[in-house]
């Protein structure tokens, strides 16, 4: 879904200028924490930052690119706690109030400024889709008060497998963790080493470090089962993350991790850089994260900042050290705030494209400006003297305004686009609910249509098709969820008929038009939906608890088809779904035994089954082009989105009793694909249909479903 990587704070530690005397067992260089600048975790900064950049370019090459924040968190963990610890050691306390005024220094400016750059995105219709303003007004609000990771995880956003459509803003997630681990750390260190003092004769540092690491460890235990129980806001929450920081810490406290001998560092730090490439590579979505799995980048991360020797040029700490990767890592921060929000808006601009070209200079774009922001905004505001010259409060003081004003601007957006989102909404339902004649498939499929023209018409209107979606939410499964969760509409007549709509989010994106359809016929409709889950018997090729929840589910879904009175069922699926080939031929051959096996159960009782051949997937929401171009200029190479070797259409071949639904020749000419015929707009997304245009094929699913129910009936 998405990840965050940013500069984390400098790297020069040093000794505050006030000094006391220091306790006895703090004075032995074992205990000395690190100081001065340490090249080799700037350069992990770069690959760090690099990771997350080129995942959200070009997700499918570097699949597990997301793993960058870990490796910032780890960095983080490590530099804050060895500042602290010195800044403790020698004075007794922290001064919180000059620290936190850094920090606001240092992070802020920048982050405000790209905040206030999407809310004034948000403004332009050519720019964003009106029907996003109501998330991207409360995603800003969120990011710039930094509860952005909690506002993620109440909402339970899929961050990894892109569910919804994804803000402008989204990446602050970690900003926001970042910033509240900023409060805490200093608040529980202070508390332990009082504890120490009080209670432990003045062993401050031991009092440290024990507190530290039980935190780190109830923090990763809660982080391992939370993503069982429940992955998607176990993302995003503050205590499933904090003992990433924690592993940082420990290498600040116990100098027996910081590794001087030369052939150890050598092993340990290639070692780490090794971990942290096989997981950019070897990690997707589907990879139960953070959990157990996240210790892997963790202690990558961990293994390279303890690697200290930099004895010859081939270590890991040299090479991280060379200029470009210094350069990389100094304005890391800035280019992680600019690289996303770009990302998102880029592809609704005016004559830019999608082709690796237009990707390349995008990313020098971002470059660019990530050098422009640590230049003129990052470093002169560090040291801006009406604030340094100031007790801290006036920074912190100054830092709350300007949240303010950030506000007062995205409330402004939302109050320019609200009228264009009513309107938009209602003309969504009125469209619906009294459609133009011949409208969308009809005019393909209906012989009394053939001729119709509806010109430039193209409804819902590209800023508002996003929210063209079904309701009734609760009835899908998401992805580690294997409740077989079943809802029920249409006619209670116990004598109506009983049809079920079954699969993935490809069968739940029909979930209305099923609805209608049912009320229109006197039908009884009952619905299981798991999303990536198609109804199938074999296993995904998806590790974790992916893939078992999916087993499970399908199960559990089974048991229940066993004891459901059903007259029909109705399935579909995308096409795209990995499946594993274990004992067939191919991923496809394994798809089309499954599907068959699934559907023998009911088949085996005279259900009949009515299947659909799956829709084309696009690369990117056709809506972005839409909205700044013609239709015609919007279509799409067939052999690029549509899938030929759907394993529904060859799971469906000779089977008495089951219904292939065909509509490629709807979606698609001889050559291309396009994103709307006869004036309806088919996508929300890159690969859900419009319930608009659904309904525009109610007619035919339709006929398919009462033909089985007359027979049945006979």
């Amino acid at each position: 879904m998405p990840s965050a990587d940013h500069d984390l704070g400098p790297q020069h530690l040093n000794v505050p200028a006030t000094t006391v005397t220091r306790e006895p067992r703090d004075r032995s260089p074992e205990h000395a924490e690190p100081s001065g600048f340490l090249p080799h975790v700037q350069g992990l900064r770069a690959i760090a930052v690099l990771c997350v950049v080129l995942y959200h370019f070009w997700p499918a090459r570097f699949p597990g690119g997301y793993i960058g924040v870990d490796i910032f968190f780890v960095i983080s963990g490590f530099l804050i706690t060895a500042h602290l610890m010195r800044e403790l050691t020698a004075t007794g306390t922290v001064r919180l109030g000059q620290f936190w005024a850094r920090r606001a220094r240092r992070l802020l400016p920048a982050s405000f400024l790209v905040l206030l750059f999407c809310a004034l995105v948000v403004m332009s219709p050519y720019l964003m889709p009106t029907s996003a303003l109501p998330n991207e007004v409360r995603e800003i609000l969120a990011s710039t008060f930094y509860v952005e990771n909690w506002y993620l995880a109440l909402n339970s956003a899929d961050y990894l497998n892109h569910a919804g459509d994804p803000t402008t803003v989204q990446h602050y997630w970690s900003l926001s963790l970042e910033e509240q681990f900023y409060v805490m750390w200093p608040l529980l260190m202070l508390l332990a080493a009082w504890i120490g003092v009080k209670w432990f004769g003045g062993a401050r540092r031991r009092a440290v470090l024990i507190t530290l690491a039980v935190v780190s460890l109830a923090s990763f235990i809660f982080c391992v089962v939370f993503t069982i129980t429940d992955p998607a806001p176990a993302y995003f929450v503050t205590f499933g993350r904090m003992w990433q920081f924690g592993v940082g810490a420990m290498i600040a406290l116990v100098p027996l991790l910081r590794v001087r001998n030369a052939a150890t560092s050598f092993v340990l730090g290639w070692a780490g850089i090794l971990i942290l490439v096989y997981v950019t590579f070897s990690f997707d979505g589907q990879t139960p994260f953070p959990g157990y799995m996240a210790a892997l980048p963790t202690l990558g991360a961990a293994a390279v900042i303890a690697a200290s020797n930099t004895r010859r040029w081939w270590y890991p700490t040299r090479i991280l050290s060379l200029r470009p990767a210094q350069f990389v890592g100094d304005i890391s921060y800035s280019l992680y705030l600019w690289h996303w929000p770009l990302i998102v808006i880029a592809p609704s601009v005016p004559f830019w494209g999608l082709t690796i070209y237009h990707r390349v200079a995008l990313l020098g774009i971002c470059f660019v400006l990530a050098w422009l922001t640590k230049r003129f905004v990052e470093d002169p505001m560090r040291g801006f003297r009406p604030l340094t010259s100031r007790r801290p409060r006036v920074t912190l003081w100054s830092s709350l305004a300007a949240m303010v004003v950030v506000a007062l601007v995205a409330a402004t957006a939302w109050f320019v686009n609200a009228p264009a989102y009513s309107a938009g909404t209602r003309a969504i339902h009125e469209l619906q609910q009294d459609p133009p004649e011949c409208f969308g498939a009809a005019s393909v499929l209906d012989p009394s249509c053939a001729g119709t023209d509806f010109g430039d018409t193209v409804l819902p209107a590209p800023g508002f098709a996003g929210i063209d979606r079904p309701a009734d939410e609760q009835c899908f499964v998401q992805l580690t969820d294997a409740r077989p969760v079943s809802c029920t509409f249409g006619s209670d007549d116990p004598d109506a008929p009983r049809v079920a709509l079954i699969g993935d989010s490809h069968a739940y994106q029909l979930l209305s038009t099923f609805q209608r359809m049912a009320d229109e016929n006197g039908w009884e409709l009952v619905t299981w939906f798991k999303g990536a889950c198609p109804w199938n018997t074999t296993p995904l090729a998806t590790p974790g608890a992916f893939g078992d929840a999916c087993t499970q589910w399908r199960e559990r879904v089974e048991a229940a088809l066993s004891d459901a009175d059903l007259d029909a069922v109705f399935t579909a699926a995308i096409a795209t779904t990995p499946y594993a080939s274990a004992g067939f031929d191919s991923s496809h051959d394994a798809a089309v035994a499954g599907y068959r096996e699934a559907w023998g159960e009911v088949l085996d009782r005279g259900i009949p089954v009515i299947t659909v051949v799956d829709n084309p997937v696009w690369e990117t929401d056709p809506n972005k082009c839409l909205r700044t171009r013609d239709a015609a200029e919007c279509d799409a190479p067939r052999d690029e989105v549509l899938v030929t070797d759907d394993p529904l259409r060859d799971a469906a071949s000779g089977l008495d009793d089951v219904t292939l639904l065909d509509f490629t020749d709807v979606f698609c000419g001889a050559e291309t694909c396009g994103p709307v015929v006869g004036g309806a707009n088919i996508y929300r997304d890159q690969d859900h249909l419009t319930v608009t245009f659904a309904d525009t094929l109610a007619p035919w699913y339709t006929e398919a479903i009462a033909a089985h129910l007359a027979a049945r009936s006979e």
